[in-house]
């Protein structure tokens, strides 16, 4: 089968290969995927770049999440069906180097979700860690129904899909975005309230919009860069959950003002997910995807050989939605 791998880090241009590798065959409780996309994440970019993560084998095939058809069954499979589509997370993660960036994929088929006929095949290898990660933040306490629920970036792809998933829920949504698409997008998956990120008094913004309570969760793009305003702009009882830091790695925490409003800061990592949490985000995202149009924002598709170019147009930001590779095109 053709795929895409690297046997060393570094820039996309100089170390990611194209060509052939042997078919996987899966094995006892294991599916295979004939794949027709892979999803390109943050994530996948850092470990290719050794940015934070060693080399986990002598040869990576790249990419968690993918989308396609299941091609073959291993023994004890019975909650899929050869030839049914699917969407599928955690390819290539945690000790697993046989990632979606290939034609085929074996792995544990309690990894791999079925995908309705009405969701596109390129939109369901954009479920894994930007939907699945939007769901732990959204619901990893409990029911958001009737409460308020701020998404930081809401222009982002874990922010699109948090405030799609938060509306689902019956929640209010507050997001910021940048301006122009950022915005649009975030108003287009259903954001009752859109503010500019870059307004110098956004927790005011959002107490005069929550009337002066704050917002009972945080869905937070960058800890360390927000944590400044979203301190005071989170409710008392409520939840930041937060899936990166970019902007500070290591804040500083203002304890004692969180101690006092009960807040609780969750750090939010898909593979390192509880199981069971990571069920439910698959079967609350099946019934989600069922029941009305839902936005996807797919970049591309790259054809295998443009794997690099895919790499470098997620490293260079500013991307609408998750770039995704057609291993089959």
């Amino acid at each position: 089968m053709r795929a895409v791998w690297y046997e060393r880090t570094g820039p996309a241009d100089n170390v990611l290969i194209v060509g052939e590798q042997p078919m996987p065959e899966p094995a006892p409780g294991e599916a295979r995927i004939r794949l027709m996309a892979s999803g390109v994440n943050p994530a996948d970019c850092y470990r290719r770049a050794g940015s934070g993560y060693r080399m986990e084998a002598p040869l990576v095939i790249a990419h968690s999440d993918g989308a396609g058809v299941v091609d073959k069954l291993g023994p004890g499979v019975s909650h899929l069906a050869e030839g049914e589509r699917v969407w599928l997370y955690n390819g290539q993660r945690n000790g697993r180097t046989h990632g979606t960036g290939a034609e085929y994929i074996a792995l544990d088929a309690d990894l791999v979700t079925a995908l309705p006929d009405t969701v596109p095949i390129e939109a369901g290898a954009c479920l894994g860690i930007p939907c699945m990660t939007a769901h732990r933040c959204v619901l990893g306490s409990g029911p958001v129904e009737g409460q308020w629920v701020l998404v930081t970036g809401g222009g982002g792809a874990v922010g699109n899909y948090a405030i799609q998933l938060a509306k689902w829920a019956g929640a209010k949504v507050i997001a910021t975005a940048g301006r122009g698409w950022q915005a649009e997008d975030a108003r287009r998956a259903g954001a009752d309230i859109v503010l500019d990120r870059d307004d110098e008094n956004l927790a005011a913004r959002i107490l005069a919009e929550t009337e002066e309570a704050g917002a009972n969760r945080i869905v937070d793009v960058d800890f360390g860069g927000n944590i400044d305003w979203t301190k005071d702009a989170v409710a008392a009882n409520g939840v930041i959950a937060a899936y990166a830091t970019r902007g500070n790695p290591a804040p500083e925490v203002p304890f004692q003002l969180l101690m006092r409003k009960n807040v609780t800061i969750q750090g939010v990592l898909l593979p390192t997910t509880p199981h069971a949490a990571r069920k439910r985000a698959q079967t609350d995202i099946l019934r989600w995807l069922k029941e009305a149009p839902r936005l996807h924002r797919v970049v591309g598709p790259f054809p295998l050989e443009e794997t690099a170019s895919a790499h470098m147009a997620v490293e260079a930001g500013g991307k609408r939605g998750t770039v995704v590779v057609a291993p089959q095109m």
